[in-house]
């Protein structure tokens, strides 16, 4: 026996479908009194089954069983596969045991290996060697990915119902024959179980086209002939590239497929049951095939064959459950937008196209302009009148369908948006405001930078101030030589600054005895008589060279001399 188990989250009962989680649609009416099994949520497939005879509701239990496994309306990738039973390939294929001992699987020599199956041929030994070879989460070790790996895949290339009567319950009585001759030639023709054995010499693998070389494991495949080998991870099906489940192949115009993909080359598989199509007549929608009463709504289960129905998420809905679960509302009648009427939808409102009026004098809106106001729509004209704010650059009313620039508090047409300046629409540009107007970044800076007082030009980084004026670093220099006074000493002369020795040499007294300057910078000290001038050194005696700072001295025509040595001379 086989169980399905839906991976959820939630805590479900061990090896049960949880029916709620899969999503079966008749889920919310299992407490109705139509149910024969009031409170019944979650089940096995034989319990179901089960159910379903003692009740007369076969037909009932099916669709459950259905909507929840094989068409379930989750992926397959979302169960666990779970085999109760240790599963033997040959007998699920219905092939007489192999007389080779050497070719036996058997659970006994596969648990013992520590693996739900070890690919026959091949002794003990070297079983590692050809595991080794392939993805570690494929190959079957017990409790592991690749254990689970193996289960789903002998579910999926090796469907049951494809392989015998007894499985199926859709082929009617009228295609029993064409079901057993199906299967008849392909078991004679097509269908076998390959072995791993050890190459003995060079042979060129048929799917990658590489050399399986001496020592290496390959795979044997008889319906090929005697001397073709694959490496392990080449085995596979051409149509899924998945490694065929313990080296089961059928054989198709010279390549390898599972057993799944090698039936539907000669006939269509129903997409609902999973069962092959021995009818001539069924169903092709949605780019697959279906039994003609399998083709149903994902919602209600009734048949879509012949009928309309809607495309959503991939899953068919019948006219009505569409509309009863998809279909909005209108904003103005209440009623359902169907899906033969077009639905006109604005923010999270929807209308019919004969709804869509404007709220006060009730004309079309379809394909024109309006506003929204409180919920509600109006024309462009009803709008303006009622709600339309104004512009603040011309004072204008904002009409219906008119872009609007904000800032603020304050509000602009596209076009009234401009530099107070130079009047260029700034639209999405960058500005600067100012007060209550918006410049353009040229404009404010030709307005409101700061300029050099001897270039005129805008200051962008590293200017110096002087009597509270700006200047460039560069333009800040003496008035006479152009020497930067950036960082230095300076003096000025009418509102002009000049360095320490141009001041000097144009400006500065000069002393009477060096002729030198006397600048004055750092508080140098001079002595002043008449309309001469020393500097402090320089104020010495003619005669006897001593200082005469704060000393008497006397004039000897255009000299200066102590009163000592005046004495002498007049002596």
């Amino acid at each position: 026996m086989q169980h399905v188990r839906h991976v959820t989250s939630g805590p479900v009962p061990k090896d049960m479908l949880d029916l709620k989680a899969h999503c079966c649609p008749l889920y919310s009416g299992l407490d109705s009194p139509l149910i024969p099994w009031p409170g019944l949520k979650f089940a096995c497939v034989r319990i179901l089954e089960l159910y379903g005879k003692v009740f007369g509701q076969e037909e009932l239990c099916e669709l459950i069983i259905r909507k929840t496994c094989g068409s379930c309306k989750c992926t397959k990738d979302s169960h666990d596969v779970l085999h109760e039973e240790w599963v033997n390939v040959r007998d699920r294929l219905g092939f007489k045991p192999v007389q080779d001992p050497d070719k036996r699987v058997s659970k006994e020599r596969s648990y013992s290996q520590g693996y739900s199956w070890v690919p026959p041929g091949l002794p003990s030994h070297k079983v590692e060697k050809y595991f080794n070879s392939l993805p570690s989460n494929k190959v079957p070790k017990l409790g592991t990915a690749g254990e689970k790996y193996r289960d789903k895949q002998v579910v999926v290339q090796l469907p049951k119902q494809d392989l015998a009567l007894t499985y199926c319950k859709h082929v009617e009585q009228r295609h029993h024959q064409s079901y057993e001759d199906f299967i008849n030639a392909r078991n004679e023709i097509a269908l076998d179980i390959g072995y791993a054995r050890e190459c003995t010499y060079h042979v060129e693998c048929p799917k990658c086209q590489k050399n399986v070389e001496p020592g290496e494991i390959g795979v044997f495949a008889s319906k090929f002939g005697d001397t073709v080998l694959w490496h392990p991870t080449c085995f596979t099906c051409t149509e899924c590239q998945e490694l065929l489940v313990d080296l089961t192949y059928c054989l198709y115009e010279d390549h390898l497929y599972c057993e799944r993909h090698y039936a539907q080359k000669f006939k269509p598989r129903c997409s609902a049951c999973d069962e092959l199509i021995f009818s001539g007549e069924y169903t092709k929608a949605m780019n697959k095939d279906w039994h003609s009463g399998h083709f149903c709504c994902w919602q209600c289960d009734e048949s879509l064959t012949g009928q309309r129905y809607v495309l959503r998420d991939e899953h068919p809905y019948c006219i009505k459950c569409y509309e009863s679960v998809f279909a909005n509302p209108c904003d103005e009648c209440d009623k359902v937008i169907g899906i033969d009427s077009k639905d006109l939808s604005y923010k999270d409102k929807h209308w019919h196209e004969a709804c869509f009026l404007c709220n006060k004098c009730r004309v079309s809106l379809v394909d024109k302009q309006f506003g929204s106001k409180v919920e509600k729509i109006y024309c462009g004209n009803c709008y303006d009148t009622q709600f339309a704010a104004r512009c603040d650059g011309c004072g204008d009313i904002f009409r219906a369908g008119t872009k609007k620039m904000e800032y603020k508090t304050r509000q602009w047409h596209e076009k009234c948006f401009s530099c107070v300046v130079c009047k260029t629409a700034i639209g999405t540009k960058s500005f600067i405001p100012r007060e209550q107007d918006v410049y353009c970044a040229t404009c404010y800076e030709e307005k409101f930078s700061t300029r050099c007082v001897k270039c005129n030009k805008i200051i962008t980084s590293g200017g110096v101030t002087y009597k509270n004026e700006p200047w460039h670093r560069e333009c800040f220099t003496c008035s006479h030589c152009n020497t930067s006074l950036a960082g230095q000493r300076f003096t000025s002369r009418d509102e002009k600054p000049y360095c320490g020795d141009c001041f000097g040499e144009l400006f500065a007294k000069r002393c009477t005895s060096c002729v030198k300057p006397i600048t004055g910078i750092g508080g140098t000290r001079f002595i002043s008589f008449e309309d001469r001038h020393w500097h402090n050194d320089c104020f010495i005696c003619a005669s006897c060279k001593t200082s005469l700072v704060g000393r008497g001295f006397i004039t000897d025509a255009e000299d200066i001399i102590c009163p000592e040595c005046a004495k002498q001379k007049l002596m």
